[in-house]
This record gives structure tokens, C-alpha cells and sequence, in this order.
């Protein structure tokens, strides 16, 4: 079996209602898919996380060093791929995009061995796994408080246990936000919040000891990922716990985090982190430094199942009677092609989500939403 084309499919769609993080506007979703073939017809797919056109550009720009190998040679062809680019880059875009071969690799060997993902990566800890909705971002021209009690009642409503909002939007109206879902959902609901590194460490500080009062799980990504000592120090001076890692790309980046202890939670994300077989390794790194991992997800239906495979295979840490599943981010923003693109949409049933069981990522890909969805 013989690698013979890499494709990439760009999926686009102009949004109605323009959403917001604390420095992002959120006009359109635009994701990118990398489709690897090989000479006997199997066929793999991955997720690149992040800009779909800088996306594209960098796994054509790999493409010739991986056509015509075998794409059973997944930590080789990764580890070449790597070394060529890494002069360039140990962040950024050359982790993101071979994310997504990797995980279309990966893909291509469930399906040669028939088996699903999570087996060939040793066997999963749990197939079904507790989900929370991520949403909460501010819509563009609207109150954020009130858009996110509406959002997060909903999402309980339809049977999440455990939501996370955006913030980021100054503090006193941060703090304002967080109450007011806190009182619509209640006490027994998860709640967590999300600043998208938009507080530098005073401000950080001061939403972290205000808002605590209000049983956060975990305050994510408070101030910008290069702020390693920022981090540490919001550790030791606000009592919410601290997660981040998505933008920390690769295990470098994530061990010189780890080992500053900047969080408490470490988040990476299998399509920006350098794909599934660099997401295994930090199960280690995890392990050694007594953090928690809780994956990010933000994408298709491509990188939902991606995810779940990484998700079913991260051990219980540690090993107990009362062992707790690392939850699965489920993006609740809308999003017209997320489960569009497959023939079997992935969705969860009162709050879980089950991983999918077929060979490879367990998933099919329907190449009409692919031509709907691809730019004008």
C-alpha cells in the first residue's frame, strides 16, 4: 500500500449572526480537511485546526515528502515530515497541518487492520464519554449575558451536565455574565469559563478570585500562551484551577509548560497539536507531572471523532473506584457542515457522546456536503 495523492478540502460558510471571543470575530466557519489516498483505493481523513487557507497551503507544501511511502509508516513519515519544517517552526502551522495527516493516517490504518483507532493505540479506557457544551460566545451587537443564559439553559435543557462560556469582555461585565448563568443553570450543573487569553495577569487574577464564588471547574487559557510565568502566577493566586494547552503545540512546548507549572488541566487539541501519535505522548508528560488532560475540540465532525479516539485512550489517572473521564468538549455554536460532511452524524444522548466503533476514525465522509460547503 502506497501513498498517491494528499488532498485538502476547504469548508466555508458566511455566518448570519457574527459571534465573538475576547479578540476574535467570528464571521464565517471555515475549516479545512485533508483527504490522503492511497494506491489501493483506502482512503483516510484529517482535521487541520485553525486558518483553513494557511492550512491547505502548508500540507501541499508536505505533500511531496509523503507521496509514494507507505502510510502504515505513521511515526516515520511524522518524524521526517517534522524535521524537514522544524528550522521553520515548532509552532504554528507545521504542527496543525501535519495534525491533519497524521490523523488521516491513523485513519487509513484502522481501516487496512478493519479496527477502530483507539484499539491499534493500545485499547480504550471507556467508549462513551460525558460531554459538556462549549458556546457562550458574544454575539455581535447583542447582550453576551443574556445570549449565553439563553444558550446555556438550552444546552441543559437538552441534557448537558457541564457547559463553558466565553469570556474575556472586561471584568466587571465577566463577573456580571458568570452569575447570571450560574442562577439559570443552577448549582449542579458544571460551569467553566473561557477567556481565549484575552486578561493579562492582574485583570486574570481579579476574575479568578471574584468569580469562585460561583463554583468554576476551570478557568481556561486566562492570559496569551506565551505568558508562561503568568500562568504559574495565576496558580498560586486565585483558587479556580487553570487550563490551557491548545495552542501549545507539540510536546516541547507542552513539557516547558508543564514543567513551570503554568495549569492544572492541560488541553491540547489532536488537529493542532501535531495529530494523534504527538497527542499519545503527552499522556506520558501528563502522567509524570500530575495534571490533568482534558482535550480540546473545536471543528468537524472529522475532528469530534478524532478526538473521541484520543479521548477513549487516556488513562484514568489515577486508577480508582470513582475513576474520572476526561470530558469531551461538544462545540454548540452554530455550525451548518459540522455533522453535515459525514453520512452518520456524531451526537450525544443526555450529555454523552459514544466513540465511534468502524474501522479507522469510524467515520464516512458524504463528498456532496464537501462540494456544498467548499468556497465560492
Amino acid at each position: 500500500m502506497i501513498i498517491t495523492e494528499i488532498n485538502t478540502h476547504i469548508l466555508y460558510h458566511e455566518l448570519e449572526t457574527p459571534f465573538q471571543s475576547s479578540f476574535s470575530t467570528f464571521a464565517a466557519r471555515h475549516h479545512c480537511l485533508v483527504e490522503i489516498v492511497c494506491d489501493d483505493g483506502t482512503i483516510g481523513w484529517g482535521e487541520c485546526l485553525g486558518p483553513a487557507d494557511i492550512n491547505a497551503a502548508t500540507v501541499k507544501s508536505m505533500a511531496s515528502m509523503i507521496i509514494g511511502r507507505n502510510p502504515l509508516d505513521i511515526e516515520p513519515i511524522w518524524l521526517d515530515t517534522y524535521n524537514q519544517f522544524r528550522d521553520q517552526g515548532q509552532r504554528g502551522p507545521i504542527h496543525t497541518a501535519l495534525s491533519g495527516i497524521d490523523i488521516a493516517l491513523w485513519d487509513i490504518a484502522g481501516k487496512h487492520y478493519n479496527a477502530p483507532i483507539y484499539q491499534l493505540m493500545g485499547g480504550a479506557y471507556r467508549t462513551e464519554i460525558p460531554a459538556y457544551a462549549t458556546g457562550g460566545f458574544k454575539p455581535v451587537g447583542a447582550d453576551h449575558a443574556k445570549a449565553c443564559v439563553e444558550e446555556m439553559t438550552a444546552c441543559v435543557k437538552d441534557g448537558f451536565k457541564a457547559v463553558k462560556i466565553k469570556i474575556g469582555f472586561g471584568v466587571n461585565a465577566d463577573i456580571a455574565t458568570i452569575k447570571a448563568v450560574r442562577n439559570a443553570i443552577g448549582a449542579d450543573i458544571a460551569l467553566m469559563i473561557d477567556a481565549n487569553h484575552g486578561y493579562d495577569v492582574i485583570d486574570a487574577t481579579a476574575i479568578g478570585r471574584r468569580a469562585a464564588e460561583f463554583n468554576i471547574e476551570w478557568f481556561e487559557e486566562p492570559v496569551i500562551p506565551e505568558a508562561l510565568t503568568s500562568y504559574t502566577d495565576l496558580r498560586h493566586n486565585q483558587p479556580i484551577p487553570i487550563a490551557g494547552g491548545e495552542t501549545w503545540h507539540g510536546r516541547y512546548a507542552n513539557e516547558e509548560a508543564l514543567k513551570q507549572n503554568c495549569v492544572d488541566i492541560l488541553q491540547p487539541d489532536v488537529c493542532g497539536v501535531g495529530g494523534l501519535s504527538e497527542a499519545r505522548k503527552l499522556i506520558t508528560l501528563c502522567e509524570v507531572h500530575h495534571v490533568r488532560l482534558v482535550p480540546h475540540v473545536w471543528g468537524t465532525a472529522v475532528a469530534l471523532a478524532a478526538g473521541l479516539h484520543f479521548h477513549a485512550i487516556i488513562p484514568p489517572s489515577p486508577p480508582s473506584h470513582n475513576q474520572r473521564s476526561p470530558l469531551l468538549e461538544f462545540d454548540r455554536t452554530y455550525n451548518p457542515f459540522r455533522q453535515a460532511i459525514v453520512k452518520a452524524p456524531i451526537e450525544h444522548k443526555n450529555g454523552i457522546v459514544s466513540v465511534p466503533n468502524g474501522p479507522g476514525l469510524g467515520i464516512e465522509i458524504d463528498r456532496d456536503a464537501l462540494k456544498q460547503f467548499a468556497p465560492i
